[in-house]
């Protein structure tokens, strides 16, 4: 019976460039797996920090209602109110629950002021890690169009997109 070889184009070190164009994919591959997790993180604690925020303002705001509802109730008691030491004891109980909420709410303002902030920078931390992972997403594609033209201007574009892809997602990591 006569033996029948099959020869493939993947045999061998035949083509090495294309090897090494292979292994820059995969590392680009990698770093991209890298910076889409670090993107999608930091878009998850922005969310997570606007919530908080928008939970400290309403908590502001109604601090503030009942602060201005004491006022009112303040005025009505020394319009209407006859002037006696009941009076007097009611104007100064709603005296000292409005230092209270004011001091609260001053308290709370501040609380939502920092988590806005916070988000804030979570944010540009984001968008530096979204334009990393474009960046390296199109180094992919680039570094693999050398197996469609075999063309080595491919791979190094690539190179140059990889890079300033991994340089703009570090500088989210550092900031």
């Amino acid at each position: 019976m006569a033996e029948l070889e099959i020869h493939t184009e993947s045999e061998g070190p035949s083509d090495p460039r294309g090897q090494k164009v292979g292994v820059l994919a995969a590392v680009l591959a990698v770093a991209l797996a890298i910076v889409t997790i670090a993107s999608h993180r930091a878009h998850t604690d922005a969310v997570l920090f606007k919530t908080e925020a928008n939970d400290r303002w309403s908590f502001y705001q109604s601090k503030r209602i009942k602060f201005h509802s004491l006022e009112l109730g303040q005025q009505l008691v020394k319009l209407l109110g006859a002037k006696n030491a009941e009076t007097a004891k009611a104007i100064e109980d709603f005296r000292r629950d409005e230092a209270h909420y004011e001091e609260d709410s001053k308290k709370v303002l501040k609380e939502a002021q920092e988590k806005e902030a916070e988000a804030s920078r979570i944010e540009r931390r984001a968008l530096r890690y979204d334009v990393g992972e474009g960046l390296l997403e199109i180094a992919l594609v680039l570094s693999s169009l050398y197996f469609i033209s075999r063309k080595m201007l491919f791979p190094v574009i690539g190179i140059v997109a990889g890079i300033a892809g991994a340089l703009t997602a570090i500088s989210g990591f550092i900031r």
